[in-house]
């Protein structure tokens, strides 16, 4: 079995496992028949996955958190930008759980409050969650 020799200065090890959470949301748009787009650079437009049904695309922001509290508070991230996100997928790092939200006006709020969807990480429950949103 292969090892790693080498470790990742930890903002690097962040980045990686982000991406990895952005690739699992793609990879469970496309089973679900969504047709995804990547862009190159995301870098203040926040938008992460473009999915498409062939005639509507959604922009999509992918968020992963360190917690394992359906509670934790979110921070509005994407208010100061002329980019209009459609959805927020949160994934738990630590859990087997994630959920989708419509971008928020206010500063911050809980998770798990009304609104959102949640869904374990797996793509029957995934795709149910997206079809509730």
């Amino acid at each position: 079995m292969p090892l790693k020799t080498s470790l990742l200065p930890s903002e690097h090890q962040r980045q990686y496992q982000n991406h990895s959470f952005e690739n699992l949301a793609a990879s469970m748009f496309m089973a679900d028949g969504w047709e995804v787009f990547q862009p190159f650079l995301d870098h203040g437009r926040k938008t992460d996955l473009l999915i498409s049904d062939g005639q509507i695309f959604y922009r999509i922001q992918i968020k992963s958190l360190n917690t394992t509290d359906e509670s934790f508070v979110v921070k509005n991230l994407w208010s100061n930008t002329d980019t209009q996100i459609d959805y927020v997928v949160y994934f738990s790092q630590k859990g087997n759980w994630g959920y989708i939200i419509k971008p928020f006006c206010c500063e911050q709020k809980r998770l798990n409050a009304a609104g959102g969807q949640r869904f374990h990480k797996h793509l029957k429950h995934f795709s149910q969650a997206f079809a509730k949103i």
